[in-house]
């Protein structure tokens, strides 16, 4: 009897200790594989690839154009705008202003803390990396930053990933707890393929912004996760 009555506090405990070791397990991998993709990408071993990539995209012997129907590119503008500043600036502040409403304070600073140290984070690694955007599509949308790692591929996966989570842990329905994280990625993907398609990221600039975006998400609710041992999970506060 005393193990039936403490049991829906033992299901928490041990749901917490399972996401903690996940959060882990995808920081560990995704700071192992940005460094190792790094790597190759200041040793010039992944320009072959990229190119091919990059091309791939293009019709043949006219880089101008891109493959698909002729709406195909303004959906790809549409879909890559998701990553941008402006719509994830507007996304952020509304969730922080909804959860400060709902009288979720310490929610409402961990998705605000989280999408800005990643900002912070991608600014600092293109500065570090330095590296010169694709000039292969001609008449490609000018961007003044570095390349490496894709800025809208890195914050869409901060942003979205740690909303998806947080969604998740509010939903009591398992499904539904499913499909929040199932859009985070799904979103985060398609940036970062509409970044390749229209031609200002390598692909690799996109993969090393998809690891380091999804490692500093999962570091933040690993944090969240660790803090949160004995007390009221992040969802419920007031």
């Amino acid at each position: 009897m005393s193990i039936l009555r403490h049991w829906p506090s033992v299901r928490a405990r041990v749901g917490r200790e399972l996401g903690l070791v996940l959060a882990l397990a995808v920081v560990a991998g995704g700071v192992l594989g940005f460094l190792a993709l790094a790597d190759l990408v200041v040793g010039g071993e992944t320009v072959a690839f990229d190119t091919q990539v990059l091309m791939a995209f293009r019709q043949a012997g006219d880089a101008a154009v891109p493959l698909g129907a002729p709406w195909l590119p303004t959906v790809m503008r549409d879909i890559t705008a998701l990553g941008g500043t402006a719509v994830l600036s507007l996304i952020v502040l509304f969730t922080v202003v909804y959860l400060v409403l709902v009288r979720r304070p310490a929610a409402a600073a961990f998705v605000a803390g989280a999408v800005l140290s990643g900002a912070g984070l991608s600014q600092v690694l293109k500065a570090f990396f330095d590296r010169a955007r694709p000039d292969l599509v001609p008449n490609a949308p000018i961007e003044l930053s570095a390349s490496f790692p894709s800025g809208h591929s890195m914050l869409a996966a901060v942003t979205y990933l740690t909303l998806g989570v947080l969604l998740a842990r509010i939903e009591t329905d398992r499904r539904v707890r499913v499909f929040f994280p199932f859009v985070a990625v799904v979103l985060t993907v398609l940036v970062g393929v509409s970044r390749v398609y229209i031609g200002v990221h390598w692909p690799t600039d996109v993969l090393g912004g998809w690891l380091i975006g999804a490692a500093w998400a999962m570091a933040c609710w690993g944090v969240v996760l660790w803090l949160q041992r004995g007390r009221p999970a992040l969802a419920a506060d007031g």
